[in-house]
């Protein structure tokens, strides 16, 4: 009596474990291990985190915020002020680089307090051109910089950040796939126990598993985001557990776009190394050169002939070569400023939390809707399995031990 008392929590377990498995392999490994799909296995979301990526961000940009909208509410004045520091040792430390460099012998033959006075007339200026450089990149934004082509760059760079995204803002729901897989699981074990009872076939106890693990992964899937407004039925109001949650999800998420991926050091990553990279290079060069040639002032005409225009001209390029491979380090000093002016974490959440149920599902439905059969396929061949398993199990304690005796070796029997 116990072997069909134990099958709707054997179901219940199927249910449970298939559901849980699926989900794991939704997201895990990160990398391909093997050759995927039929000799390996690499994480569903990882395996396409640019589509991914691209599909989520689409909920983003430009629905929830823009670039000009970004960089609309950083002061140039403020990030100048925020830079004088850093930027006063750079200028301090490139100028002697290039000067030993490229100038040697004129550099060292000039008196300290000439070699000070010249440094101090740069450093001076340093702050008004990154004012000036911000100020042309938010004039110019839409030519040089692509938030979603930042986003979508820094989540294929980095699969772990994608699967955080997913499993975090749908913890709740893939807890309740789990727990509904063994309510479900367990429903179904009553149907088979029965069955069980009445007809006793081979095939039975594997379909049953795979029905398990189809329909527990299928019946969950729907129960979460279906139906996507509320709707009452008798005395009861249902709606789809993600839609119901509206409000914390977009909180959670706009913490994590804010935290991890809109950041102040990952925006001037995108500005500088992004596709509009080579526009963004010239307007710091035009800036900079201009700041320059403004210092050499009237000894601008003897420089160029002592170290030869060329050179000068070589020099003047280094500069801003060597500047612009410090800025991701210099704008770190800036990043408090800067997230506090963005406050991207109150603007995407307040207008996540506002969204249509059709859109706001378009956020988190990718990671199902992208290979949503190969969730439900993987829970039924795991269930298939454990039913063969079972029927073994069946098998093999239903045959009397005089019968199994036979079949062991001799010498296990001794």
């Amino acid at each position: 009596m116990w072997l069909y008392l134990s099958m709707p929590v054997t179901s219940g377990l199927v249910g449970y474990v298939t559901n849980v498995l699926a989900i794991k392999m939704m997201f895990h490994p990160l990398d391909a291990i093997g050759k995927p799909p039929l000799l390996g296995w690499q994480g569903i979301v990882p395996s396409k985190a640019g589509k991914m990526a691209s599909i989520a961000c689409d909920t983003m940009v430009p629905q929830l915020v823009t670039e000009r909208e970004i960089f609309e509410r950083l002061d140039p004045e403020r990030i100048a002020e925020e830079l004088e520091q850093p930027m006063v040792q750079l200028v301090d430390q490139l100028m002697d680089e290039i000067m030993r460099e490229y100038q040697p012998a004129l550099w060292e033959s000039l008196p300290l307090r000439v070699r000070d006075l010249i440094i101090k007339r740069v450093q001076a200026d340093a702050p008004d051109v990154v004012a000036e450089v911000m100020d042309d990149i938010k004039t110019n934004i839409d030519q040089v910089f692509d938030l979603k082509d930042m986003v979508v760059t820094t989540l294929v760079r980095d699969k772990s950040l994608i699967n955080k995204i997913f499993l975090e803002t749908g913890k709740d729901e893939f807890a309740f796939i789990g727990r509904s897989g063994f309510y479900f699981g367990f429903l179904f074990g009553i149907a088979q126990m029965i069955g069980w009872t009445f007809y006793k076939a081979d095939f039975q106890l594997p379909a049953f598993g795979l029905l398990v693990g189809y329909l527990t992964n299928f019946i969950a899937l729907k129960m979460i985001f279906m139906p996507q407004d509320p709707r009452r039925i008798g005395p009861w109001k249902i709606q789809g557990l993600f839609h119901k949650r509206q409000k914390e999800v977009a909180r959670d998420y706009g913490r994590l776009i804010a935290d991890e991926i809109v950041t102040p050091s990952n925006i001037l990553e995108g500005v500088l190394k992004g596709p509009y990279s080579d526009r963004v290079f010239n307007m710091i060069a035009r800036n900079v050169s201009r700041t320059i040639d403004e210092q050499s002032g009237i000894a601008r005409p003897f420089v160029a002939w002592t170290v030869g225009t060329r050179n000068y001209i070589a020099m003047k390029e280094a500069a801003i070569q060597r500047l612009v491979e410090q800025l991701p380090h210099l704008i770190e000093f800036a990043d408090d400023y800067a997230a506090e002016a963005m406050d991207l974490q109150s603007v995407l959440s307040t207008r996540l939390s506002a969204l249509p149920p059709a859109e706001f599902e378009a956020m988190l439905r990718p990671a199902f809707q992208e290979d949503e059969w190969m969730l439900i396929a993987v829970g039924a061949a795991l269930g298939f399995m454990v039913g063969v398993g079972q029927l073994f199990l069946f098998k093999m304690l239903a045959t009397p031990a005089a019968a199994v005796a036979t079949l062991l070796p001799a010498g296990l029997i001794a």
